[in-house]
């Protein structure tokens, strides 16, 4: 619960969060590593050099003080520690520094605590410390080679450890991708499933990766072992049902007129309700994947209808492109729906929407619609709802929304049914994922 306002803030992909990972303790490391280091080792041997020199400030200053006595030991010791003494008429006040000098924070305090007229510490000048001081025979500067104050080659620890750290986190970055380059090939095999495209696929990597893949092939063995066995019984029995009912057919030809008339009206229904059942049999995976224009492929469709004297039209297209789909299996889905539309209606539109992440075939009607409460309802197989919709132009087996929902779930995407703004019937979007590309 803590941590929950932190999940918005985490990567999302696997490759962001394995580096996050991955990178995080090396960072957080080297951060702690760098502190430690900074107040135990940098801070006391700064310290240490800089009291060292603070004796060596006041051993010159007692030299000035006792001049007098020994006025030749002054430049001698002078010479001895490298140091530079001169008087000016004004000093500075404030102590200077480059940005990048941590330490020395650490050299001017100290200056401070332990050499007393100290009015700044100068440490702007390249390699050099100047200390202006005030002192009773006036104000002076002394200057001294700043490697006596602290470590010269303290930057090369922190090189060495941005270098080192960020070249191990480059080798464990290409083994850490070798490792999650099976994971993505699965998820995009399973994927590729799910939009009913069988792509090849061999288990590779870990074990615990292996092992998942393993499952995921006997897994799409199984369905589809299923789904071959459903599509043979139910054609099975279609096929069987059309001998007699041919024979009935035959039968029914040889009466009077009068009797003869609604029997056939009742064979044509049987006769079409065995096309819809071979219809709903062989289902989503007819035909072959292939490379199709979709705009194309639905002004086909809308054409077709029109020739037969339908009232429908192709009213908008947006976008352009070729897609993968199975065009067999995608041209029933929308037949199915423009038919639905021309059976309950009076007329019908088409618009076609294409995206780089989906295609959105959207049929609208002027009919009596769907109410909300019915239209999941209505996308299962057999399910017909006549007090909703006009029985004038004929009725159904139930079987067409449920095959165009089956076609748009093994490409990727969704039927959504909804009401037109535009017409005021029903309104039908087939949403097809396209390819490596979430659903709309």
């Amino acid at each position: 619960m803590f941590f929950k306002w932190l999940k918005r803030y985490m990567p999302r992909s696997l490759y962001g969060r394995a580096a996050l990972i991955l990178v995080l303790p090396v960072v957080l490391l080297q951060v702690v590593v760098t502190f430690g280091l900074i107040t135990r080792h940098f801070e006391g041997v700064t310290e240490q050099m800089t009291h060292t020199v603070t004796r060596e400030v006041l051993l010159v200053l007692e030299g000035i003080d006792n001049q007098q006595d020994v006025p030749e030991a002054l430049p001698v010791v002078l010479n001895i520690l490298n140091m530079e003494i001169k008087y000016v008429e004004q000093i500075q006040s404030d102590d200077t520094r480059v940005w990048y000098d941590f330490s020395a924070f650490i050299i001017s305090r100290e200056f401070r605590k332990f050499l007393p007229g100290v009015t700044a510490v100068e440490l702007a000048q390249k390699g050099q410390v100047s200390l202006h001081m005030q002192r009773p025979e006036g104000n002076l500067v002394v200057t001294f080679d700043r490697r006596r104050v602290s470590a010269s080659n303290s930057h090369q620890l922190f090189v060495n450890m941005v270098f080192f750290g960020a070249l191990l986190t480059f080798v464990a970055y290409l083994y850490l991708r070798n490792q999650l380059r099976p994971i993505k090939r699965l998820a995009a095999a399973s994927e590729a499933f799910g939009r009913g495209q069988n792509v090849p696929y061999s288990p590779g990597g870990a074990v615990e990766v292996r092992a998942a893949g393993n499952a995921f092939l006997n897994m799409r063995a199984r369905i589809e072992r299923q789904i071959e066995q459903r599509t043979l019984l139910l054609s099975g029995v279609s096929h069987d049902l059309r001998t007699p009912l041919t024979r009935f057919k035959l039968g029914v030809s040889l009466l009077e007129d009068e009797d003869r008339e609604p029997l056939e009206r009742d064979v044509e229904e049987m006769q079409r309700m065995l096309d819809a059942f071979l219809s709903f049999a062989r289902g989503a995976y007819e035909d072959e994947t292939e490379r199709v224009d979709p705009a194309a492929l639905v002004q086909a469709i809308v054409q077709d209808f029109a020739r037969s004297g339908d009232n429908v039209d192709l009213h908008e297209i947006d976008g352009h492109g070729m897609i993968a789909l199975r065009p067999v299996t995608v041209r029933r889905a929308i037949e199915n729906l423009i038919g639905n539309a021309v059976r309950y209606a009076n007329c019908a539109e088409v618009s076609v929407q294409i995206t780089d992440r989906y295609v959105r075939v959207r049929i609208e009607d002027d009919g009596p619609g769907i109410s909300p409460e019915q239209r999941e309802e209505a996308l299962k197989p057999f399910a017909r709802l006549e007090p909703a919709r006009n029985q004038n132009k004929g009725m159904g087996v139930g079987l067409g929304l449920s095959i165009a929902a089956d076609v748009a779930r093994a490409h990727g995407g969704i039927l959504r049914l909804g009401q037109s703004d535009r017409l005021g019937g029903l309104r039908a979007d087939l949403v097809l994922g396209r390819t490596n590309s979430p659903t709309a």
